[in-house]
C-alpha cells in the first residue's frame, strides 16, 4: 500500500513538473509575439516548494524562444551547483535573491517590454494611466547595478521590499535602469497579465500627448 502511495506521489510531482515546463515555454514564446521582450535576452521562472524551473542560459539569443519543456533547467534553491551552473539564466542571482527574500513569490519574469524600453533608458517611472494598470501602482526605478551581479540582485529585492503587499496577492515590478522590467508574483499567470498591463500603459503614455495634439482645435 505505501509503494503505492509513493508511486502515485511521483507520477503527481512529474505531472506538476511537467504542467510547469510547458507553461514556462508558452509564456516566453506568448512574450516574444507581443513584443513583450525581444531577442536580446529575457527570463522566466518558477518556484514548486523548493524546486526551481528556469529558462536556460541565452533563451532569446541562441534559442530564440523556441523553448521546448525539457529544455527548461530544474534544481533546488540553496544547492549551489545548480544556482552557480552554466545552464541557468546570467540573471538567475536575482531570481533566487527574490525567492529568498519573498516566500509568496511563486514565478518571476525578466522582460524587454517594447513599450516600456523608453522608460528604462529615460530612468523615468511608470505612472498608471489605465484602469487596469492601477493595479501594480507606480512602477519604480531602482538604483543601477551591472547586469548579472548579486548588486543587481539586492537593488531589485529592495525596490520589491517596498511592494511587499502587492507581493501577496498579485505581482509587483521594478524597472532596471537601461536595462528592462522585472515582475515578481504570486504566480506565472499574474506575473504574464502583469507585463502585458504595464506594456500597454506605457503605450498609452508614450502615445497621450500624440491624441492630446490631434484632438486640438484647428
Amino acid at each position: 500500500m505505501e509503494i503505492g502511495l509513493q508511486l502515485a506521489s511521483t507520477r503527481l510531482w512529474r505531472m506538476s513538473s511537467d504542467t510547469i515546463r510547458a507553461q514556462i515555454v508558452s509564456v516566453g514564446k506568448a512574450m516574444l509575439d507581443q513584443w513583450l521582450t525581444d531577442l536580446a535576452g529575457g527570463n522566466i521562472s518558477v518556484r514548486s516548494s523548493q524546486t526551481i524551473f528556469i529558462t536556460p542560459r541565452f533563451a532569446g539569443t541562441r534559442w530564440r524562444w523556441q523553448l521546448n519543456p525539457e529544455d527548461i533547467v530544474e534544481g533546488m534553491l540553496g544547492d549551489e551547483d545548480f544556482e552557480q551552473g552554466e545552464a541557468v539564466s546570467r540573471e538567475a542571482p536575482v531570481h533566487f535573491s527574490i525567492y529568498r527574500s519573498f516566500p509568496t513569490v511563486k514565478a518571476i519574469i525578466h522582460a524587454h517590454p517594447y513599450h516600456v524600453m523608453p522608460f528604462c533608458v529615460a530612468e523615468k517611472p511608470l505612472e498608471p494611466l489605465i484602469e487596469k494598470a492601477e493595479l501594480f501602482g507606480t512602477v519604480p526605478l531602482v538604483r543601477w547595478a551591472e547586469a548579472n551581479s548579486q548588486e543587481l540582485a539586492d537593488s531589485i529585492v529592495e525596490g520589491l521590499e517596498k511592494q511587499r503587499d502587492r507581493l501577496q496577492k498579485h505581482a509587483a515590478a521594478v524597472l532596471m535602469p537601461k536595462h528592462g522590467l522585472l515582475i515578481a508574483a504570486v504566480d506565472l499567470d499574474e506575473a504574464l497579465y502583469a507585463l502585458n498591463k504595464i506594456d500597454r500603459n506605457a503605450w498609452c503614455i508614450l502615445c497621450r500627448p500624440l491624441v492630446d495634439q490631434y484632438l486640438m482645435p484647428r
